[in-house]
């Protein structure tokens, strides 16, 4: 008895949502997650807008009542536009809601990104199958979106991508729906697809940025194939109105510092760049020259593509060995051609040793090199697939896709070489594009089931081999240890701040004292300088896990940088509650 599809899909689904909430809250905040979780909550980092709270002249202590007092919406723009120069305002919205109604803890803001890219296995599914009309490659691409080591590992973090990926797959669906209509010659497409998509275009905007790369895409569709031109002004009015709507965001506040911001992260990311590349804090950041911009896109490239997921790592894996792995690949493609075209089974044979006989000559023997020696037969595959399975007016969404899949990454490689510095060249800047790359993986693997038997079993070979790499990576992920994605090679531990506030609930007794400790702070530009010139993170991160209504006193100790001590207020005796070891526990 057949399977039916519905339930399938609600599998899937179901596997989506358990590797994606798995863990979900075992580690620590990090630091771009503890600034989501304060412009949530109206605060912004280091306390520009709570200076009647910390450092107030003649103001011996503070409260955790007083750090929770009510948010003017003053606050919350503020708190936007200094610690994310007015990024996601919409992301942080929902933050707020959810919070508000679910209560906080580290699970619960991290849980919408969880429902969010679950939600994104879903919208794959309802794409591919209403676009390509085919149940097999949705459901089939809605698993692979389900177990990509990406989406997942973006689902663990307490920010806006998900929920970005999410929206901008759906604004692509609803301009493929309008397309659609056109092009049937229907002068009827209801007022409220036009509606949804125009704000569905605002929602993606401002839960980030960057996601005008995909819209970019939708208007360079529109150039290469919407005809009459006529048709192109349903989507000139959206768009004119949905920036209408953006800019009001940017010129009620929004917009304050990013214009000067961005100019100024481009000044120093690219000082840094020529002056000191590997030791300045923010990881390595590299002049934009050819071979630097190479380096650092290729695990963007490759990894949009999970087949080929580890195959970019071009400094790990060598460039003497790739270039022997791809030799060998080209010589197995060859061959692979040759076989389908006349069955000689020695060609089989010769496929299947080209693609292992480097091991000796590579430096380190790895598994990896023979998937990559397997990659342009894979790209072969989804040609196959192309020509023989995709009828002719489905091309142009075809192309589409490749549009969609490539522009977000090559507009960061181009702000790269603009900029002159290659520290903008991150997966999640352009991971808009993992849907539709998804698809394409689809497709290859459609067409690697119809191969005949012998190439099927090589190929299933290689296969098991990338299948077992990425599991491997899934695993890396969950154990807080892949720097690619995690930004981690040591795992953190539980929270540092969660138990330091549940031992000063234990210890705290009326009369007592908390001291937090002071880093000295060196603020780079007008935006990081506040009131204060010591940190006072510390203490704003404890007081988010203290009672919202405790009278606890507490105060700053500019003397000191690592520890949390309690004061006894009946014998002055010092008790530590946590010491931070300088960047050990600061995340």
């Amino acid at each position: 008895m057949k399977f039916p599809p519905i339930y399938s899909i609600l599998l899937i689904i179901a596997l989506a949502f358990l590797l994606r909430v798995y863990k979900s809250g075992t580690y620590a905040l990090y630091l771009d997650e503890k600034y989501t979780v304060v412009i949530s909550q109206g605060i912004v980092m280091e306390g520009a807008n709570q200076k009647d709270v910390f450092f107030v002249p003649g103001k011996k202590y503070f409260t955790p009542k007083e750090f929770w007092k009510e948010k003017t919406f003053a606050d919350y723009i503020e708190a936007n536009i200094r610690s994310d120069i007015g990024n996601s305002p919409i992301y942080y919205g929902v933050l707020w809601v959810w919070l508000k109604l679910f209560g906080f803890s580290d699970f619960s803001a991290r849980f919408p990104s969880v429902i969010f890219s679950t939600m994104v296995v879903g919208m794959v599914y309802v794409f591919v199958r209403r676009h390509f009309r085919s149940e097999s490659l949705a459901l089939l691409s809605a698993f692979l979106t389900a177990i990509e080591p990406f989406f997942v590992a973006y689902s663990h973090m307490a920010r806006n991508y998900s929920m970005s990926f999410f929206l901008t797959l759906l604004a692509t669906h609803l301009f493929l729906l309008i397309v659609e209509r056109q092009r049937q010659g229907r002068r009827d497409t209801p007022w409220k697809l036009y509606t949804g998509y125009g704000l569905v275009f605002v929602l993606s905007l401002l839960s980030h940025y960057l996601t005008i790369t995909v819209f970019l895409c939708h208007a360079l569709y529109a150039l290469l194939f919407i005809r009459p031109l006529k048709n192109w002004l349903p989507f000139i009015y959206t768009a004119v109105v949905g920036l209408g709507v953006v800019s009001l965001w940017f010129i009620f506040g929004g917009g304050k510092y990013a214009f000067q911001t961005l100019a100024y992260q481009a000044q120093l990311y690219g000082s840094l760049a020529q002056t000191n590349p590997y030791n300045n804090g923010f990881g390595i950041i590299l002049p934009a020259t050819l071979s630097n911009v190479a380096i650092r896109s290729a695990p963007l490239w490759a990894d949009l593509l999970m087949f080929s997921n580890g195959l970019g790592q071009i400094e790990a894996l060598g460039i003497r060995n790739m270039f022997i792995a791809f030799v060998l690949g080209i010589g197995a493609l060859v061959a692979l051609h040759r076989y389908l075209q006349t069955t000689s089974s020695w060609l089989a044979v010769v496929f299947g040793l080209l693609l292992v006989v480097g091991m000796p000559l590579y430096t380190v023997p790895r598994l990896a090199y023979v998937v990559l020696a397997a990659f342009p037969s894979f790209i072969y595959l989804l040609v196959l697939y192309l020509r023989r399975h995709v009828i002719r007016k489905d091309r142009s969404l075809i192309w589409f896709m490749a549009i969609l899949a490539i522009v977000p990454t090559l507009f960061l490689v181009v702000m790269s070489f603009k900029n002159n510095h290659t520290y903008g060249l991150m997966q999640r800047y352009s991971g808009f594009s993992f849907p539709y790359s998804i698809i394409f993986v689809a497709m290859m693997l459609r067409q690697f089931w119809l191969m005949p038997g012998t190439i099927k079993l090589i190929l299933g070979v290689v296969l098991v081999i990338q299948s077992y790499l990425v599991a491997n990576l899934l695993v890396r992920i969950y154990q807080d240890r892949d720097p690619k994605y995690t930004y981690f090679i040591n795992p953190r531990g539980p929270n540092p701040y969660i138990q330091t506030a549940e031992r000063i609930k234990v210890n705290y007794a009326p009369g007592d004292t908390i001291l937090y400790p002071s880093i000295k702070l060196n603020p780079r530009d007008s935006i990081e300088k506040t009131y204060s010139p010591y940190s006072i993170m510390d203490a704003q991160w404890t007081n988010f896990y203290l009672p919202k209504d405790a009278e606890y006193w507490q105060r700053m100790d500019t003397t000191q940088t690592d520890k949390v001590i309690l004061i006894k207020g009946n014998t002055g005796k010092r008790i530590e509650i946590f010491d931070f070891q300088g960047t050990k526990y600061r995340y």
